[in-house]
Order: C-alpha cells, then sequence, then structure tokens
C-alpha cells in the first residue's frame, strides 16, 4: 500500500535457491527475461545467504562456501546495475537468524520417525554469513539490512519474542514477514529519502494522496475531477 499509484512491487523470491543456482538462473535467456526485461526499475532488494549458509555436512545440496557466497552477491549487484543503470539503488539484507528449537520441531513434524535430529542449520551459520553480506555492503557503499541483529536484538537489548517471526525455525512467519516489510520501509526512509512516502499532508495517513519526491503519482486525484468535465482533467495525460 505504502507505493500505491507510484510504484509496482515485483517480488522474485526463489523457494530453496542459493545464491549460485540464481546465478545460473539469471544467465538463461528465461531468466534474463524474468528478471531484467523491466523499465524504470528505482530499488532492488537482494535477500539471499538463509539456504547458502547450510551445513557443508548435514545440507551439501545447498550449502555455499561463506567466500563464494559473498562473491555471488557481488556479482548480483552487478547484473542489477548493469540491467537497471549504475544510478539504481540497492538494499542487501541478512538471512534471517535461525531458531534450533523450530528446526528440530518442523524436522520431527515433517519426516516422523526418519528424523535425523541433528540441526542443518544453525544460528552460529547463519550469523557468519550476515556478517560476510554485511562486509560485502560495507565495500560497495550499500544500504544494509542486518536482519540477523535486528530479529534478535533491540537497542535496549535481547527480543524475547524473536522466534514467532519464523514459522518453522527457518522461514518468515506471518509476523516475520510484516517485521521485515517494516524494517524495509524504515531503511528506505532514513537512507533513500528520494524514495521515500512520506503522509499525504492533508489526513497525515499514508494512502493514494501520500507524497514522494522522486517518484510521481498515477492519475489524478479523485478531487481534482470536475464531474461535469470529466475529460479536462484527462487531457493531455
Amino acid at each position: 500500500d505504502r507505493y500505491q499509484r507510484r510504484a509496482d512491487i515485483l517480488n522474485r523470491g526463489f523457494s530453496g535457491y542459493n545464491s549460485g543456482w540464481f546465478l545460473k538462473f539469471a544467465a538463461t535467456d528465461e531468466g534474463k527475461a524474468d528478471l531484467f526485461d523491466h523499465e524504470g526499475v528505482r530499488l532492488v532488494t537482494i535477500f539471499f545467504g538463509a539456504n547458502d549458509a547450510s551445513d557443508p555436512v548435514q545440507n551439501e545440496r545447498q550449502h555455499v562456501p561463506l567466500e563464494t557466497y559473498t562473491s555471488n552477491i557481488k556479482e548480483i549487484v552487478a547484473l542489477a546495475r548493469s540491467h537497471f543503470g549504475q544510478d539504481v539503488s540497492i538494499i542487501l539484507i541478512s538471512p534471517p537468524p535461525v531458531c534450533h528449537e523450530g528446526r528440530l520441531r518442523f524436522q520431527k513434524e515433517r519426516y516422523k520417525d526418519k528424523a535425523t535430529g541433528k540441526l542443518e542449520r544453525t544460528l552460529e551459520l547463519s550469523g557468519k554469513y550476515a556478517e560476510g553480506v554485511k562486509e560485502v555492503a560495507n565495500e560497495l557503499g550499500l544500504p544494509f539490512l542486518d536482519l540477523w541483529t535486528k530479529m534478535q536484538f533491540t537497542l535496549s537489548g535481547k527480543r524475547e519474542n524473536w522466534r514467532d517471526y519464523l514459522s518453522d525455525g527457518l522461514h518468515l512467519s506471518s509476523s516475520g514477514n510484516k517485521f521485515l516489510g517494516e524494517s524495509l520501509i524504515e531503511m528506505i526512509d532514513q537512507m533513500l529519502p528520494d524514495l521515500s512516502v512520506k503522509p499525504c499532508p492533508d489526513s497525515g495517513n499514508i494512502n493514494s494522496s501520500s507524497v514522494c519526491l522522486s517518484i510521481k503519482r498515477k492519475a489524478p486525484w479523485h478531487d481534482e475531477i470536475d464531474h461535469a468535465q470529466p475529460d479536462k482533467i484527462f487531457k493531455g495525460l
């Protein structure tokens, strides 16, 4: 709703992918068309690491070594800039934390007697990959949303309910997705003010009458339309 009548949000999430598999898809004709055949892109968010940070023994299939992961993130940034322009805004997002209890509970519920009882992802590993992508953001001078830290801690200390943000110890729950969305909006407001949507100057609400410095709204406001001469306002658009 924040960008209604201003911008479309294109979600390109790939369930189960790691950063390497994404790059392989991005190199195909289908991938190029799906990912990059868009005009007027102003902001790209890059959110990888939860699968890359899998344990190399317990989940060799999805695991990506840390150095390869950070190199892949740099390559994805370069791809975004090459297709959308050097001035496109980019936000890097760390993988979320991992709740060990949630992962083991999910494992038992899904695999029953075949559950190994061994963690294929850990809080420690996800933290290392979060630190890795943070270093990439610092090196490239990009805004960085440290979801790993922000979900677990507030300015005053430990966030006791952070595990509620994860549906199975790994994937974001409904409240976790809301937390991520609100955190992104907060970061845009603070670090990318030209892309920030401000409340409507009359009502103070975030709605179609809100204000954004660099993204124009689409279509006239309803109160600008003369009901007796509705064609007038639309001429020249």
